[in-house]
């Protein structure tokens, strides 16, 4: 498996702009297919963006559609999320997710095609 470390979440006022990173380690960075999901307070982890292994194809949530872009750099074995135009509505702990030889990002809107998840980055966007 792959071991994920996510960085970069914090404090931002609504309307401003956050960069989360995720970097890892251990298997063929270029074998899994990499998405963000992200947990509120009360409710369950929702899919944010994916994109698959060689960053040709993304995938968004609708509610972040615009506003978030998903990118890799396989060289460097790490995946982002630009975030911009933040929303009180996006405050959230961010999880960073792997999956393995999976070549459609359609399917990595479910958390079950995930094999390795990091720890999570808390986003809190003020109003």
């Amino acid at each position: 498996q792959v071991q994920l470390v996510e960085s970069g979440g914090g404090l931002v006022q609504a309307g401003g702009s956050l960069r989360l990173s995720c970097a890892a380690s251990g298997r063929t960075f270029s074998s899994y297919a990499m998405g963000w999901f992200r947990q509120a307070p009360g409710k369950e982890r929702e899919f944010v963006a994916a994109i698959n292994w060689n960053g040709g194809s993304t995938r968004y949530a609708n509610s972040v559609k615009g506003r978030f872009t998903i990118s890799r750099d396989n060289a460097k074995n790490t995946v982002s999320l630009q975030m911009s135009s933040l929303k009180p509505e996006d405050t959230a702990v961010y999880y960073c997710g792997a999956a393995y030889s999976v070549q459609a990002v359609d399917i990595m809107i479910t958390p079950r095609f995930y094999d390795s998840w990091g720890q999570g980055t808390q986003v809190t966007v003020s109003s």
